[in-house]
């Protein structure tokens, strides 16, 4: 596997980002399926999740785009059940997710987990989706955001962020938590956004990565891995890209008629339409 693997260091841990390090996609975007034939949103919300995990995957995720996916995912999600969506994602985990893993991460964490150390994922999707897709993967341990719950129900309000410096503080404490030398430690990111979670380690990787984390990556002498291999089939990128610009379309399409006067809202019976 990775030679920057050392196989003789005491134990310590490694920590990885999950999206596009892990799995080639959007773990918060991932369920919108789903969550749809839950009733928890309307169809202009699949729309939205579809075009926007299209984009993910084509251009990654910049501050700006994590910030609104932030105050999007925390509006839609508030009065949503705790139970139904646990329940949600843990029986659509291995049809949506399995097929996007890449071979080369399993490979990675087998590799660190014989080397000795505890492999922790540090992702800033909520703990619901993260903590069963750690499972799924063999992770030991896992560092996700964490929504307020109220009467097991999402409030809206965020409890815990673990985006940028809130991953490495959260790392910071495992590390003085557990015992590991930060300094023996190795992560693995595709993000400029994840540039904090690299500094904390003494063996920093970048996979995948955007052009900013690449530049930085390149002039630092950090190793650059390549994953291209998910373990399930996966459709051409042009594809991809042509899908996911017809949905982008469709999706203004039913905005802009929702907001016609006297038009009917596509959104199932029930349930309340969201913004933008």
């Amino acid at each position: 596997m990775d030679s920057s693997v050392d196989h003789t260091s005491s134990i310590g841990a490694v920590f990885f980002d999950l999206d596009k390090t892990i799995i080639a996609k959007s773990s918060a975007l991932a369920f919108g399926r789903p969550f749809y034939r839950g009733g928890l949103i309307g169809v202009g919300d699949v729309l939205r999740s579809t075009y926007a995990q299209t984009m993910f995957r084509l251009a990654g995720a910049d501050h700006v785009r994590m910030e609104r996916m932030r105050r999007y995912v925390s509006e839609l999600c508030t009065g949503w059940s705790v139970q139904q969506v646990t329940a949600i994602v843990g029986e659509t985990l291995h049809a949506l997710i399995d097929p996007f893993v890449y071979t080369e991460a399993l490979e990675l964490i087998t590799d660190h987990q014989a080397a000795g150390r505890e492999v922790v994922i540090v992702s800033s999707s909520g703990a619901e989706v993260v903590e069963p897709i750690g499972r799924l993967v063999g992770a030991d341990r896992v560092i996700a955001t964490r929504m307020v719950v109220a009467d097991g129900r999402y409030t809206g309000q965020v409890e815990f962020y673990a985006y940028g410096p809130g991953k490495a503080q959260a790392m910071r404490e495992l590390a003085e938590a557990s015992g590991y030398d930060l300094a023996d430690c190795y992560a693995y990111s595709d993000s400029i956004t994840d540039l904090p979670m690299l500094e904390a380690v003494g063996h920093p990787h970048a996979v995948n990565p955007d052009r900013a984390l690449r530049r930085i990556a390149e002039s630092r002498g950090w190793p650059v891995l390549e994953f291209r291999s998910p373990t399930g089939g996966r459709r051409p990128v042009l594809a991809v890209a042509v899908a996911g610009c017809a949905l982008g379309v469709a999706w203004y399409a039913a905005r802009r008629l929702r907001a016609a006067p006297g038009a009917r809202s596509p959104t199932p019976q029930g349930m309340p339409s969201t913004g933008p």
